[in-house]
Parts: structure tokens; sequence; C-alpha cells
């Protein structure tokens, strides 16, 4: 262990969601078995935290939230070493931590892994039971995924992938949840083909890496579907070949017009709420397959047109993240190479202390791409 770790940091402690975000003095983490100690250099900011924070998804408290992470490796626990991770390494975390064991992960489904949702997901621990955090006095505090909201967070090795030389450390952290997400809704739960038809609708952090993953893969339309003219015209800056403003337009009216009657093949829906999923559903041509992402806010449900989405052919077509130890190395290496605009999406930058805040104006719609909690700050 070096000795540069300090017995205490700070963390941004959620112990009750009237108060929100408080920064305490708690212990340094240390990993076991099959996982690594980060030092924090930027956490991202997102909508599944903002859920946990209102109160609107149940998780245990006390709790460390921030779940997209990057920093340098301080320590690394036994176990790991056919991961060839060493010390000194600049990393990036992934929100969704695949144990490595069960039978979802055995078969590449990391995304379905059975330990992080019962443990991590549901009691905040990881996968020996325990979490990492605890109070100065003993106190354990739960773990939303690695808890990066804290100058150090310990992650299982399967969910962090090297970034490469020169990549910005800070803005990085975006690859964790938004970019993985994004990506993985693409290739996993769309299977988007070359020339296909895109809509997305609800243009922030995931919306934005959506588009560009689009892009990528070679979509000949990509229509960006949002209620604020700035996030549709950062949306066309990142690869959106046509907007459409919900508040001013209907949208099955004008996606039909721009698609030239037809509809499009995949409508992304990447933010949870019902009137979102009836946009997406009401871009859908026929045969066409609906991938929502968004989270809803607690037990929430959507309406669905049973008669047209049985005769149409239809799907809707669930996904949550992406296969980590597969993906997050290659969402990596997209934004090494420009694939990704991960620096442009990030707009906003937040001390620890302010990151209330920041969770405040993500609330409040303002946030625009993604903003994130810089350590440094």
């Amino acid at each position: 262990m070096s000795k540069e770790i300090p017995e205490t940091m700070r963390a941004a402690v959620l112990r009750d969601p009237e108060i929100g975000l408080q920064v305490e003095t708690i212990r340094t983490p240390h990993p076991n078995d099959g996982e690594v100690l980060i030092k924090v250099t930027a956490c991202g900011m997102c909508h599944s935290d903002l859920h946990v924070i209102g109160g609107k998804i149940a998780f245990p408290l006390p709790a460390v939230l921030g779940h997209e992470v990057t920093g340098e490796i301080v320590e690394i626990g036994p176990n790991t070493e056919h991961f060839n991770f060493a010390v000194g390494q600049h990393v990036s975390g992934a929100f969704l931590m695949p144990c490595g064991q069960c039978e979802f992960c055995a078969a590449g489904r990391d995304d379905l892994c059975a330990p992080f949702f019962d443990l991590n997901r549901l009691k905040g621990q990881l996968y020996d039971g325990h979490t990492r955090l605890f109070g100065v006095d003993g106190e354990p505090i739960a773990m939303y995924s690695m808890g990066a909201l804290a100058e150090y967070c310990v992650i299982p090795a399967t969910s962090i992938a090297v970034l490469e030389h020169g990549m910005d450390l800070t803005a990085s952290a975006i690859l964790g949840c938004a970019a993985l997400t994004g990506y993985g809704a693409v290739r996993r739960g769309a299977n988007l083909h070359y020339g296909e038809t895109v809509a997305v609708v609800a243009t922030g952090g995931i919306g934005s890496n959506i588009i560009q993953v689009a892009k990528a893969f070679g979509a000949a339309q990509i229509i960006a579907i949002d209620v604020a003219d700035e996030k549709l015209q950062a949306a066309k800056e990142l690869g959106a070949t046509h907007t459409i403003n919900s508040t001013q337009e209907d949208v099955r009216t004008a996606v039909f017009e721009i698609t030239h009657g037809r509809g499009v093949d995949v409508a992304f829906e990447a933010l949870g709420r019902p009137e979102t999923w009836t946009s997406a559903l009401d871009a859908l041509r026929d045969g066409g397959r609906m991938v929502p992402i968004g989270l809803g806010a607690g037990v929430q449900t959507a309406a669905v047109e049973i008669n047209r989405t049985v005769r149409r052919s239809q799907s809707i077509l669930g996904s949550y993240g992406a296969r980590t130890r597969q993906d997050l190395p290659v969402v990596v290496k997209m934004a090494a190479a420009g694939k990704i605009d991960y620096q442009h999406i990030v707009t906003q930058k937040f001390a620890l202390e302010d990151a209330g805040k920041g969770y405040s104006l993500l609330a409040q719609g303002k946030i625009q791409g993604r903003a994130v909690v810089e350590m440094s700050l």
C-alpha cells in the first residue's frame, strides 16, 4: 500500500433526500480481491444519481453516489494479476460493474450481472456482501456503483479500461456511463446496421453519445428530438442530420415528413419519461425497433398502442448500459480516435462541494450535454 494514500478523504454523502449531498470526511477505502483503488480525477453527473438523491429510486442511506469516473490507479488488490493493471495508470471506470462469475457474466452478458443488481443496486455493496466505505467512526456507507463522488474509490477490476495517452482525464469521466450506455444502445440494443435511419429522443449526455455512435456506425439519417433549441443545435454539431423541437412540432408528422412517409428504423429514448416513450414509438416505421435507455423515476409506466405494435411488428428492446468488459475498451478507443467527441459533451465542471448545486441544475434541465465533478477544483 502506498504511503501517499491518506487515512481519510472527502466524499459527497447522501443521508437524507430532503437535505441532499453534503461533503464529509470519511475513511479512505482499500481494495479487496479482484479490485483496484482509484484516486479520482473526475466523476460524471447522471440522471440516475439524481433519482436517488431525490428519493425517487430506493437506495440504502447513507450513501456515496457517482458512477462514471476517471482517475489514477493507486493500489491494486489481490488476485488481479491477469488483468495486467499497474499503479499509476489512468483509467476509466464503468457504472455497470460485472462480477465476472455469475451465469450471465459467464455468457458475456455483463449488463445482466446478478450480483451487480442484487448486491450493489439493492444493498450498496460489492460482491463479498460488504461496502468499502465507512465513516471515521466505522459507520457503513453504501456505494452506488463505485461511489465516485469522493477523492478515492474502489472498483472491481472487471470494470475499468486504461485510457490512451493524451486523453483528457477530466472529460473522460463520461465514458463509463454516458458514452458506454450510448454505445450499448446502438451496438447491443439496436444492433444498428449501416444505412439505417435513427431518431434520438432527449439529447442530453446519453442522447448526445447515441448520436455520435450512430453516426460512426453509418446511420443514414439521425433525427434529434428535444424540447430545447440549444440542445438541438448541439446535437446537430455532433452529427444529427435533422432536429425536431417537440414543443413546436408534432413528432410523428415531422419524422414521417423527413423520412418520406416511412418512419425511422430505430428510435432511441434516453430520458425515461412517458412522453418521451410516446415520441419514440410515434417515430417508428413498420417493423421498427424502439430502444429505451432512460431510467424512470421510481416505478413508472408508459403507454404502448397495442394494435400498432402488434400489426406493424414493432419491437421494444430495453438497453441498460453495455457489456462492460467488451465494450468499455472499444468506447475508449472510439473517444481517442475522435469518433466520440467526449470533450465538448462536458459543458460544466463543479467542485465536490458544489455537487449538490450541479444536480439541482440537472434536475431543472439546465445542463447541456454532461456536467462533471472535478476533484482538483
